[in-house]
């Protein structure tokens, strides 16, 4: 009983504090907000795609696809509130991060942003794979090899989006990483690791864009490790920043 009403005590003092410090309240949301905006991107771009097989049998694949559109609705649905929260994400770091250097933090804010409207438009490969799914009266006329290659068709259109918005995932981390290395409240080497994460991500594009076996190569697997070293990192001090008693100049 005594650790419980400990526990209770502390978590009053620490809404406490946080109030009387609004600074170390905006890292602590900019941290969390972070956070989601990680989970549901590693939901919606690692974990729910490798449940997903699209090559071999069309038959097998379509049935597949058919028996699994719960999931696949489920990572439209974390994509969302990715880019939702990412919104969110970039109006409170500009207003941490703005003292720092304000002609810096628009230019975080810009390239973030422009991210989301390629991101929205991107999803409508997703909705037209559910849409061939559905077994509506134009896709009743489709062979099941039809089917299934329009439907390779717009997962790859999907990927060719994401493809571009990598080039602002890096061009971000710029403007993101300087401010953090500039700010004096956060580690310089999270920083530098956004700051190289741009770079990498940059080089991961061009990469794959400019040469068709860059993707079997070993630096394709390990290139973009700074950027999410970086982002990981910095989302995880922001949230520790928003609840310990540690001062933001």
């Amino acid at each position: 009983m005594l650790s419980v009403l400990n526990i209770v005590l502390d978590i009053l003092a620490l809404q406490i504090r946080r109030k009387m410090n609004p600074r170390k309240n905006t890292a602590g949301i900019a941290g969390l907000l972070y956070l989601i905006v990680i989970l549901c991107g590693t939901l919606y771009l690692q974990y729910i795609p490798s449940r997903f097989k699209i090559k071999g049998d069309p038959s097998i694949v379509i049935h597949d696809l058919l028996t699994s559109q719960l999931l696949f609705k489920i990572g439209i649905i974390s994509e969302l509130i990715c880019w939702i929260f990412f919104l969110l994400l970039a109006v409170t770091l500009y207003k941490l991060l703005k003292p720092v250097h304000e002609t810096c933090a628009k230019l975080m804010v810009v390239f973030a942003i422009v991210q989301v409207p390629v991101a929205f438009i991107n999803l409508l490969s997703k909705f037209a794979v559910l849409s061939l799914l559905s077994g509506s009266v134009y896709v009743k006329t489709l062979t099941i090899d039809q089917l299934y290659n329009q439907i390779l068709f717009y997962i790859h259109l999907y990927h060719q989006g994401n493809f571009i918005n990598q080039i602002f995932w890096g061009l971000w981390l710029f403007p993101f990483g300087y401010l953090v290395f500039k700010s004096g409240f956060l580690p310089k080497i999270l920083g530098v690791f956004l700051m190289i994460g741009c770079i990498s991500y940059l080089i991961d594009f061009s990469g794959t864009f400019l040469f068709p076996e860059y993707d079997k190569t070993l630096i394709s697997n390990y290139i973009t490790f700074p950027a999410s070293i970086g982002e990981i990192g910095i989302s995880l001090w922001l949230i520790i920043a928003g609840i310990k008693d540690r001062q933001i100049q």
